[in-house]
């Protein structure tokens, strides 16, 4: 997510949405140097059919400029960082935090806080590994500069060139779209296409070739935070290198770094010792593990995994300009490309305000004093928030990683550490600011109606028999009702993952069932159309966000 927290644009009016697009959910915020929103659509940007003119800019050669930060500076910062990081922990109880800074090449502070699992006695350290959710993307778009770098692919080539099974709902968006333009969000993908399938338990195949049904925005002149776009463009430079996207990590970024404890499989975060569970919180600053994340199948935007010790060598990476130790592991051009504005996540709200930008994974900002920032947020509503800062100038970055849900704690962590860096001291009360924007995404993400009040004068079902049966879709596939011990289950998902849900009357035909997964926002509405003598569709009103919720008897 990324975005100018006190605003919530009315492109995006849920918290699907607005976490989504701010980076947060499989999923930065930049106030300071990290909250710099992202939700709403950009301007026009000139003729469709040419590729991105940011699709291959570089940074211009500018005189050296001193920088405003020194060694006694960030030493005072570093000195105040712990007090902030426990601060956040006696106010939220969030259970663990982790986080790295790096400053002139070094990695300055690596520390862990905190228990991997609430009620536990292990502790967190600096090798604890945690889910990433969307701070994949920046660390996934340096693996795709490395193989630019080596020529593999370009980021103006059309992502069907690499990926022949590419569709999207426009021929003419899939014969154009470039890794570029998925990359920065903007193949006109809404925020959340695909995310529901994830939720249901389909595999990256099946959301990906799903995706043609899927409404488009218009192409290169609207910005979207779309997941399973983004993944599709890493897929893209994975095909290119004929590997898979988990292998070409290994191979371009993580084995040259020694970043033994990332990964961008699933499988390898659960078989960690040292790793931390994610939580949610459970009233009192109580937090509890009720959930697990299986991000595999958007692994490029949301599925990595690791410890602030392997991501500080990602960020001396970063800031070094592709260079490790003195040997150029990512082309210093292909990564510089990463870096710059690709497209308007945030017009400017008045004329004094700044725009915002989205490069390739990373929230791309300025400050008063011109300098680059860059940022991303990342977040599981299941149980996981992780935020990363840079001042690529001052070759100053933090990350700080969390076992709980998004309530803005490491984006204020990294926002209050730059602050104390430049200022001496806070200027800004970061957690209550960065807390009250999340509340604001929670509040605006709640149902357009309320099913757990049957209205006062309910009009009765009918039969279960009118309801039963067997309904398709073609986004969802099949979907059943079936009587179990006289109340109605409703059964939807892939082949030997289905999920079930319960009906409850609410209203005459309409049922209500809680939704579920990473996007599940309470109790939603089963809403069953009358035909000869039995139901002839149902419309799930929660998947049904871009019209594809209705299911039609078979």
């Amino acid at each position: 997510m990324t975005r100018t927290v006190t605003r919530i644009s009315s492109a995006a009016p849920d918290r699907r949405s607005l976490l989504k697009a701010m980076g947060i959910g499989a999923t930065g915020i930049a106030g300071a140097p990290l909250l710099a929103a992202c939700t709403s659509q950009g301007e026009p940007r000139g003729d469709p059919g040419q590729p991105s003119p940011q699709a291959s800019l570089l940074p211009a050669p500018e005189p050296q400029v001193k920088p405003l930060l020194d060694q006694q500076k960030v030493d005072n910062a570093l000195a105040k960082l712990d007090g902030i990081i426990q601060g956040a922990m006696e106010s939220t109880g969030v259970p663990g935090i982790a986080a790295a800074v790096v400053y002139r090449d070094q990695a300055v502070y690596t520390k862990g806080f905190g228990v991997r699992e609430s009620g536990k006695t292990e502790t967190v350290d600096a090798d604890t590994i945690f889910q990433l959710a969307s701070v994949s993307k920046p660390l996934a778009s340096t693996v795709a500069a490395g193989a630019v770098g080596r020529n593999a692919v370009q980021w103006t080539d059309p992502v069907i060139s690499h990926s022949p099974d590419f569709a999207l709902k426009d021929p003419f968006v899939t014969r154009n779209a470039t890794v570029a333009d998925l990359l920065s969000h903007q193949g006109g993908l809404r925020t959340g296409s695909g995310d529901l399938l994830e939720d249901l338990g389909f595999d990256q195949s099946y959301i990906l070739s799903h995706l043609n049904q899927q409404p488009l925005d218009s192409f290169r002149s609207s910005y979207n935070y779309s997941n399973f776009g983004y993944t599709a463009g890493a897929k893209a430079v994975a095909d290119a290198m004929k590997m898979s996207w988990e292998d070409l990590a290994d191979e371009i970024l993580f084995k040259p770094l020694d970043m033994t404890a990332t990964s961008y499989r699933h499988a390898d975060y659960e078989k960690a010792a040292n790793r931390a569970l994610i939580h949610v919180p459970a009233g009192n600053r109580t937090w509890v593990v009720k959930y697990t994340r299986d991000a595999d199948a958007e692994a490029p935007a949301g599925g990595a995994s690791s410890s602030v010790r392997d991501l500080a060598r990602w960020l001396r990476l970063q800031l070094a300009n592709g260079s490790y130790d003195g040997k150029q592991i990512i082309d210093a051009d292909a990564l510089g490309v990463t870096h710059v504005p690709h497209a308007v996540s945030g017009p400017p709200a008045t004329p004094g305000a700044r725009t915002r930008f989205y490069g390739l994974g990373w929230n791309v900002s300025y400050d008063d004093h011109a300098r680059l920032q860059l940022g991303h947020s990342g977040a599981f509503n299941l149980g996981a928030a992780t935020a990363v800062s840079m001042l690529p100038g001052e070759q100053l970055g933090i990350v700080v990683l969390t076992n709980g849900r998004p309530q803005g704690i490491p984006e204020a962590i990294c926002a209050g550490f730059m602050d104390v860096a430049q200022n001496g001291a806070p200027t800004v009360d970061w957690l209550s600011f960065t807390a009250g924007a999340f509340q604001q995404i929670y509040e605006a993400e709640k149902p357009k109606v309320d099913y757990s009040k049957a209205p006062e004068k309910a009009q009765p079902a009918q039969s279960n028999t009118f309801y039963t049966g067997s309904y398709t879709n073609s986004y969802y596939g099949p979907l059943t009702v079936a009587e179990e011990g006289g109340a109605l289950d409703l059964k939807m998902g892939p082949a030997g993952k289905t999920t079930t849900f319960r009906l409850a009357h609410f209203d005459g035909d309409t049922f209500s069932f809680n939704s579920i997964g990473e996007n599940g926002n309470g109790l939603a509405g089963a809403i069953f159309s009358p035909g000869a003598g039995t139901a002839a569709s149902v419309k799930l009103d929660f998947y049904d966000e871009t019209g594809l919720g209705t299911f039609t008897r078979r």
